[in-house]
């Protein structure tokens, strides 16, 4: 079952990059997204919820690109690690690094995401040790 939840996350995150729209239907209706790269953002929950995340991300980045790097296994949940470049949208400084979000799987559908902009921590909040 894990490599599904492999294949089902890249197959998210291919239809983010190729369209800026998540697949709807790999969300599970009641999704939890937390960004812990953001101060004090708490859980963005439900599809609506998701959708406001995004919205968020949108308006800090002027303009932005992903390139996955590594899916790691860790069972019902996947680590995609990828490299981020963005300009700040109200700055104008272009940034670039190695993000990561863990992935939690359930039932063929992804119930939560922890998004970090630090590659280790991903790893320790999915339970992997390098």
């Amino acid at each position: 079952m894990s490599q599904s939840n492999v294949d089902l996350v890249r197959g998210l995150l291919d239809a983010f990059i190729t369209t800026g729209e998540p697949s709807w239907d790999s969300l599970h209706q009641d999704i939890e997204a937390h960004d812990h790269d953001v101060v004090d953002a708490g859980a963005y929950t439900g599809h609506a919820g998701f959708g406001r995340w995004l919205e968020n991300w949108d308006i800090a980045w002027a303009q932005y690109s992903i390139a996955p790097e590594e899916f790691l296994d860790a069972g019902e949940r996947v680590v995609s690690v990828f490299r981020m470049k963005a300009t700040g949208r109200g700055s104008g400084v272009p940034v670039e690094r190695q993000d990561a979000i863990v992935w939690e799987v359930r039932d063929g559908k992804v119930m939560r995401l922890d998004y970090y902009n630090d590659r280790g921590q991903a790893l320790e909040a999915a339970g992997i040790e390098e």
